[in-house]
């Protein structure tokens, strides 16, 4: 078959393979004809079991070349369902070799597995009976060379960068991490929540939130709708007004005259359109092209929720009215800061992970972070080493260690002024740091990492912050001074997991809130829970990409997301 580059999924579903395929001994991809290659190279014995089974593969060629005269092809392929690739051998007189080799071909392909020739690095390999589709690349335009690639370039590729080995293998590493978050939380009786994307309080009261808004495309469409039909002039509305006098006399005559009830009915039918008319007239005169403005201001009972709306910055304030009646919840879902900034750390669209508990103080909150990070950690070391050992060998020799230190060491715990007094003393023992060592400041990335890096070596757990920099719903502690919030910070990545014991005394949060310059009205609901059976709860968030961080050694945040968003960026 040597010119299958251009078939069809349709001639995918339509071949079907020998019945001689023992499908216990090799499985098949659920929904599909095809068997991933994980089933057969990330067998403890790479497969080398399996010879004498025929298959079917599909995936993507990660290197391909000819050889002996063309007589055959090697394709190294690749279908994302693991690291490793599959050999497969094609002979020339299976299929035209030439659309088989690029980089970036998808290829499915009949063939046996076979045991190769001794002193070869693989297990197995497929010699192909039969090529079934060729999905075919231009080499001059295909963007993504056998040639190393920097992380940089591969932001400009979004599209296409799930086919590099490093963002495939990122890719398996979320997803058994998001699996392990859903799997923790149900084993500890927590309900998964799903809060609102588009929200009408701003939960950490910083005001850096993407605004939600019809009004500009309404007021684009009603500019074009008025230069293509121009509102009526003063000269209409006087027009029709007369119109509606002259209706309006012929009534008052035809009743005066006594006329038939047919006529009058008809006269007021006419009379009744006429004022329908200048109405419609009236309405439109009052159209006016930009957004529209009440008292100076712009006038948001006009846009799509009759109220300002924006992108959610937190779910955490909805999912404690959940809390407050189901006891544990979570919620996991996308989150928005409009904040122009440009660092390794930041993103404008990032997922969070955030519990609350009901009847559970600061100590539980703390419990529950640390039993969720090494649940984490030890996940990845059960399921996901082969992603892990290449991430070792590419990116970070220390990350599985740091891993299964995080998953075996119970974290420090010390509290806030206990921190500050820890950089303080490695200040005055030579230690300098970018941002200045005091009480009262909110702790910077490299004291965080001082901390766990250097003066424990291990996470470590930061709680009893100044009120001054910490969020309006945080408990207030009897020294007035501080709140009960905890931090948990670790090595690589400083800040994983913010929380805190909630405020559930009416009285204290409504006066944090006016304390912070916020007005009371967007938060009444949020205030019922605290008025109506109110009750001690926690809760913290885990910034979902920076666990990535930590986990794989990647540097650089835009790199462990599947679609970065940034100041100047949106790309798909």
């Amino acid at each position: 078959m040597a010119d299958d580059s251009a078939s069809l999924p349709g001639q995918l579903a339509a071949t079907t393979l020998n019945d001689a395929v023992s499908s216990s001994e090799v499985p098949k991809a659920e929904f599909s004809d095809r068997v991933p290659i994980r089933s057969i190279v990330s067998r403890l014995d790479g497969g080398a079991g399996l010879a004498g089974n025929r298959v079917r593969i599909g995936g993507w060629v990660k290197t391909g070349r000819k050889a002996d005269k063309d007589a055959f092809a090697f394709l190294e392929l690749n279908d994302g369902s693991c690291p490793g690739n599959l050999q497969v051998i094609v002979d020339a007189a299976v299929a035209d070799l030439s659309p088989l080799v690029p980089t970036g071909t998808c290829v499915v392909v009949d063939g046996v597995l076979k045991l190769p020739p001794a002193g070869t690095k693989q297990k197995v390999e497929l010699r192909g009976e039969k090529v079934v589709h060729v999905g075919p690349v231009d080499p001059a335009k295909y963007p993504l060379p056998k040639t190393r690639l920097t992380l940089e370039f591969l932001r400009d590729v979004v599209h296409l960068r799930p086919r590099t080995n490093t963002i495939s293998a990122v890719a398996r590493i979320r997803n058994a991490l998001a699996y392990a978050t859903h799997t923790f939380f149900y084993k500890h009786g927590f309900l998964y929540v799903h809060t609102p994307i588009v929200t009408t309080s701003d939960c950490e009261g910083a005001g850096e939130m993407f605004q939600v808004t019809t009004l500009i495309n309404e007021a684009d469409k009603l500019e074009k709708e008025l230069i293509k039909n121009p509102p009526p002039s003063a000269a209409d509305i006087e027009a029709a007004q007369l119109i509606v006098k002259e209706k309006g006399d012929i009534v008052a005559q035809l009743k005066s005259a006594k006329a038939s009830k047919g006529e009058i009915n008809a006269s007021v039918a006419e009379l009744k359109k006429a004022k329908e008319n200048l109405a419609k007239l009236e309405e439109r005169s009052k159209l006016k092209p930009g957004i529209p403005q009440k008292d100076g201001k712009i006038d948001y009972t006009q846009d799509f929720f009759a109220r300002q709306a924006f992108l959610t910055v937190s779910g955490q304030l909805q999912v404690e009215s959940y809390a407050c009646c189901l006891s544990s919840v979570y919620t996991f879902g996308p989150t928005f800061r409009a904040e122009n900034s440009h660092t390794s750390r930041h993103l404008a669209e990032f997922w969070m992970v955030e519990p609350e508990i009901a009847f559970a103080e600061l100590k539980d909150d703390m419990n529950c972070a640390e039993a969720y990070v090494k649940f984490m950690c030890q996940w990845l070391l059960d399921n996901c080493m082969e992603d892990m050992e290449f991430m070792a060998d590419k990116f970070d020799k220390t990350c599985i260690d740091r891993l299964r230190m995080v998953a075996s060491t119970p974290f420090e715990r010390v509290s806030y002024t206990e921190a500050v007094e820890l950089l303080e003393e490695a200040v005055k023992g030579g230690k300098k740091f970018e941002n200045k060592v005091e009480w009262g400041i909110d702790l910077a990335s490299e004291h965080e990492r001082y901390l766990t890096e250097v003066k424990f070596q291990k996470p470590v757990i930061v709680y009893n912050y100044p009120k001054d920099i910490k969020a309006f719903y945080m408990r207030l502690n009897d020294d007035s001074k501080t709140v009960a919030a905890m931090d948990v910070l670790v090595p690589k990545v400083g800040e994983l997991i913010g929380g805190s014991q909630r405020e559930e005394r009416l009285e204290v949060i409504q006066q944090r809130i006016l304390d912070m310059g916020l007005p009371l009205e967007p938060y009444e609901w949020y205030l019922d829970l605290r008025r109506f059976g109110t009750v001690k709860h926690s809760g913290f968030g885990l910034g979902f990409e920076r666990m990535l961080l930590f986990a794989t050694g990647i540097e650089n945040i835009r790199d462990v997301i599947p679609f970065p968003r940034y100041p100047g960026r949106a790309d798909l």
